[in-house]
């Protein structure tokens, strides 16, 4: 029977018979996704490929937002913009969606602003919205984003005298307008949708993670971890979470669960989704054979 290594990296059979298939990695394993189905196809339906139970605790809704008017303006003047940057696939998908009359959107590149997108998620929507993508970041901070820019147009000063417009939520960190600012951009951040904490019924879970019924929680961003913390009203989330592995999908986001009280995180080196399905799922592997 010969082998081959399966997208985990895992030594998996390749040969089995109907009576005999190959056992599932994360078979007998409940992973509770902080994201509703709708917000978290890719990751659930990864961890439902390996086999393990997925339970969705929504933490963030995602609304309009508070007024048009910012985007209606910008959306009148795409064309006096260098870049389009997009930092969520949520923030394109509403951008497009409120101007889809746009030339912009029916892929008109060289006449429009060149497009940069942070992920492969956000690289996706971009797409489907119909619009070309000229740089995608791997990094989801900053400082990979700027790195990232700076080598595109090759050096710190071509960046002076450009326009940037970023689409982004009401809560969207600053880190990114501010360093391109100092490099002498003109910078305009305009809300195009707005994350809220929905209400929602926790005791099940709560009861699940008590019973230690929850082998492990992802987070894919600082919004989910003080979402998630509030809808229990908890400062700590250590002692609620318990022996639970704790999945975050970037530093930034890491950083924010340690906020909370959770010091040993799992963060993929790849800030993307399957990155962090490949991370839980290794770990819980090895936590498996530990144990065992």
């Amino acid at each position: 029977m010969s082998e081959k290594k399966d997208r985990l990296g895992i030594e998996s059979k390749c040969k089995r018979s109907a009576a005999d298939p190959a056992p599932r990695l994360l078979d007998g394993h409940t992973i509770l996704v902080t994201r509703s189905r709708d917000q978290s196809l890719e990751i659930t339906s990864l961890f439902e490929a390996l086999g393990a139970a997925v339970v969705h605790l929504p933490t963030i809704e995602i609304i309009a937002p508070a007024s048009w008017s910012a985007v209606d303006s910008a959306a009148e003047r795409l064309e006096t913009y260098d870049w389009l940057v997009f930092t969520s696939a949520n923030a394109a998908r509403h951008f497009f969606a409120r101007v889809k009359d746009r030339p912009l959107c029916a892929g008109a590149g060289s006449a429009g602003p060149r497009i940069c997108s942070i992920g492969p998620a956000t690289t996706r929507a971009v797409k489907e919205a119909g619009a070309a993508v000229d740089l995608t970041s791997a990094g989801s901070r900053a400082e990979g984003v700027m790195d990232s820019i700076i080598e595109y147009l090759g050096g710190e000063g071509r960046v002076r005298g450009l326009r940037f417009l970023i689409p982004q939520s009401q809560i969207a960190r600053k880190e990114l307008p501010e360093r391109l600012v100092k490099l002498g951009a003109i910078v305009e951040a305009v809300e195009a949708y707005r994350t809220i904490r929905p209400g929602a019924d926790c005791e099940a879970v709560r009861r699940m993670l008590r019973e230690g019924a929850i082998d492990a929680i992802t987070f894919t961003s600082p919004s989910t971890v003080s979402n998630f913390a509030g809808l229990f009203g908890a400062s700590d989330l250590s002692s609620l979470i318990g022996a639970a592995l704790v999945g975050c999908i970037g530093p930034t986001t890491a950083a924010a669960a340690r906020e909370f009280g959770l010091q040993d995180v799992i963060q993929p080196e790849l800030y993307n989704g399957s990155a962090l399905v490949d991370a839980i799922a290794r770990n819980l592997t090895r936590k498996d054979r530990s144990e065992g």
